[in-house]
């Protein structure tokens, strides 16, 4: 494990150690991006249905996406939220709730999957600049992501159900919820870096 923190590098990156095959930058590569989809299909699989008026699920999905593109910076991250569209589209059970095929990413809720590899990308971006290792610059970090995430993704839900019913039914409901994961995440990265920091500290 490296004993110095660059101000590039993410959490995963920092974390992962570099022995053996994951000496090879593509195979670690590889082997974080396989694992960022699998971690977005299982909290995808964390659902909550409050708002049964609504087509869209209120899960911890968006929350996988943020923290994903944040633990594995803009290229890995945006490759990992592909890896996982393409993984749901050729039927694989990790879209919300277990859904799988490409029919859900052209249907009413397609915008916000979409929306995912650029949202990860961003927070990933923002996270090789430090964004995610103080709690203010993590939720501000988060927030901009998830207004991606809204922007993309209600407008795509505005062609299927109108402008008004797109705000009222796939944004004003998940606020609090999105607003929660947030925090939780915003807590968790920086919390994260400052036990690396520790460990390193003691070594």
């Amino acid at each position: 494990m490296n004993q110095t923190l660059t101000t590039t590098e993410t959490l995963a990156q920092a974390v992962l150690p570099r022995r053996g095959w994951l000496a090879y930058p593509l195979v670690a590569d590889a082997l974080l991006v396989v694992l960022g989809s699998l971690f977005v299909a299982l909290t995808a699989q964390i659902r909550i249905s409050l708002m049964p008026f609504s087509p869209v699920p209120i899960t911890g999905q968006t929350l996988g996406v943020l923290v994903t593109g944040s633990l594995l910076g803009p290229r890995l991250g945006g490759l990992a939220l592909v890896l996982y569209l393409l993984e749901g589209a050729i039927g694989l059970p990790f879209f919300a709730g277990g859904a799988a095929g490409y029919t859900h990413i052209f249907g009413a809720t397609g915008g916000y999957l979409i929306s995912f590899p650029i949202a990860a990308a961003l927070t990933g971006w923002l996270a090789t600049r430090g964004w995610d290792r103080r709690f203010l610059t993590a939720v501000a970090s988060m927030v901009l992501s998830n207004v991606v995430i809204y922007l993309i993704g209600a407008t795509w839900l505005a062609f299927f159900i109108g402008a008004e019913n797109a705000i009222l039914k796939g944004v004003l409901p998940f606020l609090l919820g999105d607003a929660i994961k947030i925090v939780l995440a915003a807590v968790a990265l920086p919390g994260g870096w400052q036990f690396l920091k520790w460990l390193r500290e003691r070594r």
